[in-house]
């Protein structure tokens, strides 16, 4: 059974914690914490391996979201461009085994 990826990250924005951004993730990453980092296609690929690394060295998941960040933010029920967030606490989701 595959994981609908737009339905998990939704529900872990409305039913656990997200962080949006890249300032405020890699603060977060730095300090230990999130479970998933979750980036849009269109992130520019400097950020994209810059994050990708702080991820990998805080043993983090990272997941590349297959569509661009305008998408993604409306996955999230947001009106505004997302290129990256950051899973605090997946909720009721399965987000983390996308």
């Amino acid at each position: 059974m595959s994981v609908d990826a737009n339905k998990e990250i939704r529900r872990a924005v409305d039913t656990g914690e997200v962080v949006f951004g890249t300032k405020v993730t890699k603060k977060k990453l730095l300090l230990g914490e999130g479970k998933m980092l979750i980036v849009s296609n269109n992130i520019p690929s400097n950020e994209k391996e810059s994050l990708k690394h702080l991820a990998n060295l805080e043993g983090k998941k990272f997941y590349e979201y297959s569509e661009a960040g305008l998408v993604l933010g409306s996955v999230c029920g947001k009106p505004f461009t997302i290129s990256v967030l950051l899973v605090l606490d997946e909720g009721k989701s399965k987000v983390l085994e996308l």
